[in-house]
């Protein structure tokens, strides 16, 4: 009996090394996209932001402020237009991503003990632009604000060191935890590397039930009277020991040679790996099941597939998304997976905590393996 394993195990081996196109889809896909990604996010920040001040108070104290916002490193100046409407035709042709406009009765005001405001435009156009180059002028109007602050104080008769500790007596300091540089690359680059991988895994296991049809070598199985389920448990088991098998050189490449963090234990991560590849097999191969000719098996795994990553709620979280919609993303072993590899990843919450995404991805599994065997049922004919 086990020799009947092995050669089925074989035999599957060798119908998918045979397939080129799988095969290379397979091997290169996640390898290309760890290398594409990380070249893309191997800055771990945005800075050198294009900017643009339009001084139109043209006094000691705007020239302080354009002082505080040359010396910010996430901003870059390049332009000094004279008007807004220069400054307008600057953002809208892309030329620059933020716009400081410092008015005319600036130093006015602040000799007064006025409050003035000075505008600052921020192209919104570019999300990652905008979120970095928001927080950047936050600091440097924080700064200003807080010179002024103590300034007034003064102006008022306290001393300065009275009126420095007056003025800041409240403390706000910001640090972010887990991803304390806010690195792109460490948050990023595997998980769209993962995505990649699951694609692929996903086309495979399309074809594990449907891609049978075509093979003259039915009646070797059917001479052989193996069960339809023997078969298609070494069909699986060969799948996914390919499944990760690709995945080990990705893991090695982001956790060895990019330093990619981990906070986990690499055992850990690598069943966490394990179980998502059994549950998305057995939605692969419910598919197939479901599918009357490889073509729709693999346009149905790519409806699946493609979307599931922004789905799951890695970019954008699931909170965000329409109330009717939050419990469908949910469905997705996807969703699961990737929320459980940024705790993985930055936070190891441990065991007690993580044992739900394992379980709950085991369910998945089972419950799309039976279904795929209640719509295989009808193969037994064919083996008759």
């Amino acid at each position: 009996m086990f020799k009947q394993y092995l050669v089925i195990m074989k035999r599957e081996l060798f119908y998918m090394w045979r397939d080129k196109g799988l095969r290379y889809i397979l091997i290169a896909g996640p390898l290309l996209g760890l290398f594409l990604f990380m070249g893309i996010y191997d800055h771990p920040r945005i800075d050198n932001i294009p900017t643009a001040i339009v001084n139109l108070d043209k006094s000691g104290a705007s020239r302080q402020v354009v002082a505080e916002l040359k010396n910010t490193q996430d901003l870059e100046i390049i332009y000094y237009p004279n008007s807004f409407e220069q400054l307008e035709e600057l953002i809208k042709r892309g030329q620059v991503m933020v716009g400081v406009v410092i008015p005319e009765n600036y130093s006015k005001n602040i000799a007064l003990h006025r409050q003035t405001k000075v505008a600052v435009v921020i192209d919104g156009a570019n999300m990652t632009y905008a979120t970095n180059a928001a927080s950047a002028v936050l600091t440097v109007t924080r700064t200003l604000g807080t010179q002024v602050g103590v300034k007034t104080l003064i102006a008022q008769g306290m001393q300065p060191n009275q009126a420095q500790e007056a003025y800041q007596s409240i403390d706000f300091r910001e640090e972010a935890w887990f991803n304390p540089t806010l690195n792109y690359a460490y948050f990023l680059v595997l998980p769209l590397v993962l995505n990649i991988w699951q694609q692929c895994c996903t086309l495979a296991s399309c074809m594990n039930i449907i891609g049978e049809n075509g093979f003259r070598s039915w009646i070797q199985i059917k001479s052989s009277r193996m069960s339809i389920f023997k078969f298609f448990f070494c069909k699986s088991i060969v799948h996914i020991f390919i499944f990760m098998l690709i995945i080990l050189p990705v893991y090695f490449l982001a956790f060895v040679v990019f330093k990619l963090p981990l906070n986990c234990d690499l055992i850990t991560f690598l069943l966490y790996t394990l179980v998502f590849a059994i549950s998305l097999h057995s939605v692969g191969t419910l598919i197939s099941s479901l599918s009357r000719s490889a073509v729709d098996a693999s346009r149905f795994g790519m409806v699946i597939a493609l979307p599931s990553f922004v789905i799951s709620g890695y970019t954008w979280p699931i909170e965000a998304m329409p109330q009717w919609f939050q419990p469908v993303a949910w469905v997705f072993p996807q969703t699961w997976f990737f929320q459980g590899i940024n705790y993985l990843v930055f936070k190891n919450p441990g065991w007690e905590f993580m044992g739900r995404y394992f379980l709950i991805l085991g369910i998945m599994s089972v419950i799309c393996y039976s279904l795929a065997a209640l719509f295989t049922h009808g193969l037994k004919a064919r083996f008759r």
